[in-house]
């Protein structure tokens, strides 16, 4: 962070973080609300088949990046395409069955079983008078097994742990067959065992399936193990992007928090750490006024 306080001019070189197709292509992409700047000429590629990170402090905008993304907020200027199509050209259902959503706070429906909330998956398909038709079922099978959660298909979502209510959630979007997962702090109060369980089950999926999954963190080490690019946000504008090798350095990231940071070698992988500096007395560092 500069001395002033103040942030650097943004670049007019487009951010990329793919040679091929993109998944994602913003294009100077603002959003204003009631005349209040939330995001400002974004220009970002998101690669296709890659699992890509958001940071930034509270307030930054990576909650209304992910809801530009998925068409909640429309921008108020430039464009935002997924793969290759204007986001409005979509019809709902198709844009649906490409693209999966888990928000922050997902809506409670109370009484279902872990399968009937992964049935849900499936509205895309068959819309909400359809049927509920062998590949439905096929779909609603696959993504329980693929959650782990098999075994508890009958049990009232009520009843699971968090780490295990997150996994049926992330399993309802496997069952809608879309090749896009985008999650709004997926891992927001589970204790680091639940956050590892799901984190590791969304790597395995883009893995094996080759699915595209662009997620909100908080937890900057938990971003440089399981995420290929990470994008940085401050005050709605694009602060850095690159690989995790790029960005988890203590200096680009002190520019990202305002925190003092080091760089350790993780003991078991030599995997890289970062951790805020303490003063030579122990005490925390206190943020820069601005």
């Amino acid at each position: 962070m500069p001395r002033s306080g103040r942030l650097p001019a943004p670049s007019r070189r487009r951010t990329s973080m793919t040679h091929s197709s993109p998944e994602f292509d913003l294009r100077q992409a603002s959003v204003q609300i009631a005349g209040q700047q939330l995001l400002e000429g974004l220009d970002l590629r998101i690669a296709r088949g890659s699992v890509t990170g958001i940071l930034g402090p509270n307030g930054s905008g990576k909650s209304t990046l992910m809801r530009l993304m998925t068409r909640q907020l429309a921008p108020s200027a430039g464009q935002v395409l997924f793969r290759g199509r204007p986001l409005a050209a979509y019809a709902a259902s198709d844009f649906a069955r490409q693209l999966a959503h888990l928000p922050q706070t997902p809506p409670h429906v109370p009484g279902l079983t872990v399968a009937e909330l992964v049935a849900l998956g499936r509205f895309p398909w068959h819309g909400a008078f359809g049927r509920f038709g062998a590949e439905d079922r096929a779909r609603q099978q696959d993504a329980l097994r693929q959650a782990g959660l098999a075994d508890q298909a009958e049990s009232p979502v009520e009843t699971l742990s968090g780490g295990e209510r997150q996994r049926a959630r992330i399993a309802m979007l496997l069952a809608q067959g879309a090749g896009c997962l985008l999650l709004d702090e997926p891992t927001s109060a589970l204790d680091p065992a639940h956050q590892i369980e799901v984190l590791s089950l969304l790597r395995g999926l883009n893995r094996r399936q080759g699915l595209t999954v662009v997620m909100v963190l908080h937890d900057v080490n938990l971003a440089g193990r399981f995420c290929d690019d990470l994008v940085a946000l401050r005050a709605g504008k694009i602060l850095d992007s690159g690989p995790v090798a790029d960005i988890m350095q203590p200096v680009r990231l002190q520019r990202i928090y305002d925190l003092p940071m080091l760089k350790l070698p993780h003991p078991d992988s030599g995997r890289a750490l970062v951790v805020p500096r303490e003063k030579g007395d122990g005490a925390p560092w206190e943020r820069p006024r601005q």
